[in-house]
């Protein structure tokens, strides 16, 4: 029976060569992406910055509604078809999208580091869903198949560009523009396993075909799915959930009603970005929960 850790944990990722996080505060943070340096909004940020100026390219000025708009403002210029950045071995485009992204999540760097350790050497079989432009699925693919799936057809386009500009095109990736929710279904009918699931999904979204979602409605039989793709040999699951008025402990919750007959163990907390520099602050981003089966 999986246990619930029931106190959270903060999994924290430090700025690398193409990223950091150099200053946060009054609800914006000030980021480096490679050569560029841009403002951001960010609300979990209440505290005061530390340096007295931000000097950035550009800022993501959001609009006037809670639930998202707004445009960037440059001041200096940047490639607004984007430019390459690296994770580890991993290359991709990092660019200025309508939706204040750059493209890929960094706070997710810790994720990925955790979820390659998770896996054996040998080949193993994971799944993507919500999988955006591919940085998760490269990192993944470097243990075996994987199946990304993303209901957005320009983002699935940008992941397999990202695959070729990481020479590693030829891996056994399934790139998919599907409904995640009902891909998952699908292959639960088709009697398929996996050795390790990584799932982020929307507060709101729409599927290829007009199906929507809402994360509080949708998000329990998904995983529900879920749960049935994974078995006592799987390794790990991995939840990340953004911009909702949530405690990780739900999460954790539904993961531990969904998977009380498997071994392992589940936990729960808050990702979140060091800044750059000795004693540098956390910012949270997201919350998480996880199921790890070492084995």
């Amino acid at each position: 029976m999986a246990e619930l850790a029931r106190d959270p944990l903060i999994l924290a990722g430090e700025g690398w060569a193409d990223y950091g996080l150099i200053d946060s505060g009054h609800g914006r943070k000030f980021e480096r992406y490679g050569p560029y340096r841009f403002i951001r909004p960010e609300p979990q940020a209440m505290w005061s910055p530390r340096l007295p100026e931000w000097d950035a390219h550009g800022e993501f000025v959001p609009g006037s509604d809670e639930d998202g708009g707004g445009r960037w403002q440059f001041d200096k210029p940047v490639p607004r078809e984007g430019w390459p950045l690296a994770w580890r071995e991993v290359s991709f485009t990092a660019q200025c999208t309508p939706f204040r992204h750059l493209g890929f999540f960094p706070d997710m760097a810790p994720v990925w580091d955790w979820m390659r350790g998770q896996l054996p050497d040998a080949e193993a079989s994971t799944l993507n869903l919500f999988g955006y432009t591919g940085v998760g699925t490269l990192a993944l693919s470097a243990k075996g198949p994987v199946s990304h799936v993303d209901a957005s057809k320009k983002s699935v386009a940008q992941a397999r560009e990202n695959a070729a500009l990481s020479g590693v095109a030829e891996r056994p990736v399934r790139w998919l523009i599907d409904d995640a929710a009902k891909f998952a279904a699908r292959e639960v009918r088709r009697g398929k396993r996996y050795d390790g699931i990584i799932l982020d999904p929307p507060k709101f979204g729409r599927g290829p075909t007009g199906e929507t979602w809402r994360l509080e409605e949708n998000l329990p039989a998904l995983m529900a799915d879920c749960r049935r793709l994974l078995d006592a040999q799987s390794r790990f699951l991995f939840l990340t959930v953004y911009a909702v008025r949530m405690s990780s402990l739900a999460l954790a919750g539904l993961v531990a009603e969904l998977f009380a007959d498997l071994p392992g163990t589940i936990e729960h907390g808050d990702l979140a970005v060091q800044e750059d520099g000795e004693g540098g602050r956390l910012l949270p981003t997201a919350i998480f929960a996880r199921w790890t089966n070492p084995r």
